[in-house]
């Protein structure tokens, strides 16, 4: 739902309340669980077989499910992700379309989708081998039990079931397989392969709203033991730890991630190019099963290929020493061997500073094609090289860029779980402010996309009729990037630096995530428990930036210069007289100084007193009434009036609609300055204007709102006195990165051969 109404100044600083759920024993008015908070279970048993040869999912499962709820279910929902790729999903018929002259046969495709990859449910039984009644509406599946689960209990059924793995480039998708023609080989990342339990909780009951596409997974925590069966050649990455090692790998290999235990500097090579090469081209025909096991997790996903190069090194976090590393191919070298699993690394020492420590053993990147996604313990990046092993500087940051902020989806949601479904920016908009603060820590100058304040103006300042507010239920989110990433992780960026500051707010989002860990949080217990750990009032905050579309456009409208009167009066009429002869005067009046033929040229006995009375000369009315007022005033009084003061009466108007701090930064005619920041809580009586008063010893050559960029004014052309103009800029040229074209690292190296 889109909001769109105009709020006044006390609306807009009115308290959060029927927008905020109700507090109440499982979640209180401070934004923490409440005594008697509680979550489901759901713990899995899953056996995989991956048919290479067919790009085929074939798996069988055993769940256990844990009424933790104080309610009696009467049936048990399921997710059926992979359904949004069937021919009969929604997805198809949601998808606009027109006609235009010329059609591509990659349109028609899309019309008449030919690729069936929704779930084959085989069959559902109970712990019995009885089967079960249930019911496939789409991307979920309803199970009716024979008898009501109560409280406390656990109820276990199996499944199994079939489905085809999607071309990831061809038609796209989270998970699915990528084909390397030259060598005639597949890589897979695997993930909503397995029927899953919907989430059922306080908030919502069921949460099991169809699965378009976009809105991500709203999932129960649980253990896992999976079994999967690949060509004996292939390498597998996944969730959880591997429990057969020398089952599944070679001496040398098991030699060398032993290794790689105890090193906390540089990866060490597990599988190395060449042994991976060699794989490609033997293409063993026989299988191996790979078991893992992962406790406590909200999920579960697998990478396999032959052509996985694999590094690996140690990491501390907190008491317990992590295995950060990566898979990839040949493709990806030298950019991945050279920075992924550094990459990894460094994400989990920074985002555990900021939240908690990394509890969970292993923290995967795997390098996919044209994707970034996460699960627990794995994810899937994007990022190769061209064929001489050159890649473009967009190339190398992108590609550490997202390998920071997939690995930090690791703490927002695989850990502070929240409903990915119904509320994108929980996970994308906290993951996006962290990984900002990451990429800051990893190079100086770090070229951050997101984070800054001035980074979101030009989505600020668009048109409004396709801007939603962040809170926007996920699949009806427009421009969802700059919404759900970019938006919400500026909001926090600008509470660090400019409402709350660094350490305070700092200490309030290591408070949430704690509180909040391996916990279903909702945005209301995001709000309270950031004001609750600050003791700042930032309901007007929330409302602005995520309830409404607003920007912040805020104008120096006017600065008016006022001098005190000195002491003598016979100077005060000096500087009134200077001032009145520099006062820019009317036309009309110009002109009449020049009129013939006036009255009392002609007679002068029509003057008197007031004809050339001057009301701001020294008279003797003046001083009387001066020297009164000095004698009435105390000696404090009258040394303050001693003073040459300059006053600055300085107008401000709430262009944008948007409430926020007002920072002005005054130059001096010496080459000093001095800053003021004014709360936002001036716009608290009258949101369109406010003015102020500024008293100064020194005169004022210029002044600057917003002079370092901290609230995303959109409009910076009404920020300064005297009024700057900003020049409109434009593009005389520009050279764009291409296939074709050589990148700056060839060119490097071309010119070192032509000149060694």
């Amino acid at each position: 739902m889109i909001i769109s109404f105009t709020l006044s100044a006390q609306d807009k600083f009115a308290q959060l309340g029927q927008e905020l759920a109700s507090p109440n024993t499982y979640r209180t008015a401070s934004g923490a669980p409440g005594h008697e908070y509680w979550q489901q279970k759901g713990d899995y048993k899953i056996k995989i077989f991956l048919d290479d040869n067919n790009q085929k999912i074939l798996g069988e499962e055993i769940i256990t499910y844990t009424n933790n709820s104080p309610d009696n279910l009467t049936y048990l929902w399921l997710q059926l992700d992979q359904n949004v790729r069937s021919k009969e999903s929604d997805t198809h018929i949601l998808k606009e379309s027109s006609m235009d002259d010329n059609l591509s046969t990659d349109f028609i495709k899309r019309l008449t989708p030919d690729f069936d990859g929704g779930f084959n449910i085989e069959y559902v039984k109970d712990k019995s081998d009885l089967p079960l009644d249930y019911i496939i509406n789409k991307t979920m599946m309803k199970i009716n039990l024979t008898k009501p689960l109560k409280t406390g209990g656990k109820y276990s059924f199996k499944i199994k079931w079939s489905y085809n793995i999607n071309d990831r480039l061809e038609i796209g998708g989270r998970s699915g397989y990528e084909y390397f023609e030259k060598d005639d080989n597949y890589l897979y990342t695997i993930a909503q392969f397995f029927p899953r339990m919907c989430v059922y909780d306080d908030v919502t009951g069921w949460q099991n709203k169809q699965f378009l596409g976009r809105g991500e997974f709203t999932l129960s925590f649980g253990d896992y033991e999976v079994e999967i069966t690949v060509p004996s050649d292939h390498l597998i990455a996944a969730t959880g730890t591997l429990q057969n090692e020398s089952e599944v790998l070679s001496s040398r290999q098991i030699e060398r991630l032993n290794k790689a235990r105890i090193e906390f500097k540089q990866p060490v090579i597990i599988a190395t190019q060449s042994e991976a090469e060699g794989r490609e081209k033997d293409k063993s025909k026989n299988t191996k099963t790979w078991k893992f096991k992962a406790d406590n997790v909200r999920d579960f996903a697998f990478a396999s290929s032959r052509k996985f190069i694999w590094d690996a090194m140690a990491h501390k976090s907190g008491d317990k020493t992590v295995m950060a590393m990566s898979m990839y191919p040949k493709e990806g070298n030298p950019l991945w061997e050279k920075y992924s699993t550094k990459a990894v690394a460094h994400t989990l020492k920074w985002y555990s500073n900021y939240t908690f420590d990394y509890p969970y053993p292993v923290a995967w990147s795997i390098n996919a094609d044209r994707i970034g996604m996460e699960y627990p313990m794995i994810c899937f990046n994007f990022g190769r090289c061209e064929e001489d092993g050159t890649y473009t500087e967009r190339t190398k940051y992108g590609m550490i860029g997202v390998i920071i902020h997939e690995v930090g989806h690791n703490y927002f949601p695989m850990i502070v779980n929240s409903d990915e479904r119904q509320w994108t920016w929980m996970d994308e908009g906290l993951n996006s402010y962290l990984q900002y603060l990451t990429e800051q820590q990893w190079e100086r100058n770090y070229p951050s996309r997101r984070g800054p304040a001035n980074k979101i103006v030009d989505y600020m300042k668009g048109d409004k009729s396709r801007i939603s507010p962040i809170m926007t239920n996920s699949e009806s989110i427009f421009q969802f990037g700059n919404n759900a990433y970019a938006k919400p992780a500026t909001a926090l960026n600008i509470l660090r630096e400019t409402i709350v500051g660094r350490d305070l707010f700092d200490q309030a989002f290591k408070e949430y995530s704690n509180r909040w860990k391996f916990k279903n949080p909702t945005p209301s217990d995001f709000f309270r428990s950031i004001e609750d750990a600050t003791a700042v009032d930032l309901d007007w905050f929330w409302r602005a930036w995520f309830y409404t579309t607003d920007h912040v456009d805020i104008s120096l409208t006017s600065v008016k210069h006022f001098v005190a009167d000195p002491s003598d009066p016979n100077s005060k009429y000096e500087l009134v007289k200077e001032k009145r002869e520099k006062t820019e005067q009317n036309i009309s009046v110009l002109r009449n100084k020049k009129l013939v033929d006036i009255y009392s040229d002609d007679d002068p006995t029509i003057l008197d007193f007031y004809s050339n009375y001057d009301k701001d000369s020294p008279d003797a009315f003046t001083m009387m009434k001066y020297n009164k007022e000095q004698e009435s005033m105390s000696d404090k009084d009258s040394s303050t009036s001693n003073t040459k003061d300059h006053f600055y009466e300085v107008v401000f108007d709430n262009v944008g609609g948007n409430p926020m701090p007002v920072i002005i930064q005054m130059v001096y005619k010496d080459g000093t300055t001095k800053e003021i920041r004014f709360p936002a809580e001036i716009w608290r009586y009258n949101n369109t204007t406010f003015t102020k008063v500024i008293r100064s010893t020194k005169e004022i050559e210029s002044i600057i709102l917003d002079p370092y960029l901290e609230t995303a004014d959109v409009d910076r052309s009404n920020n300064y006195y005297p009024q700057r103009s900003e020049p409109n800029r434009f593009e005389i040229f520009k050279n764009k990165e291409g296939e074709n074209e050589e990148n700056p690292m060839q060119r490097a190296n071309r010119i070192k051969t032509i000149r060694p």
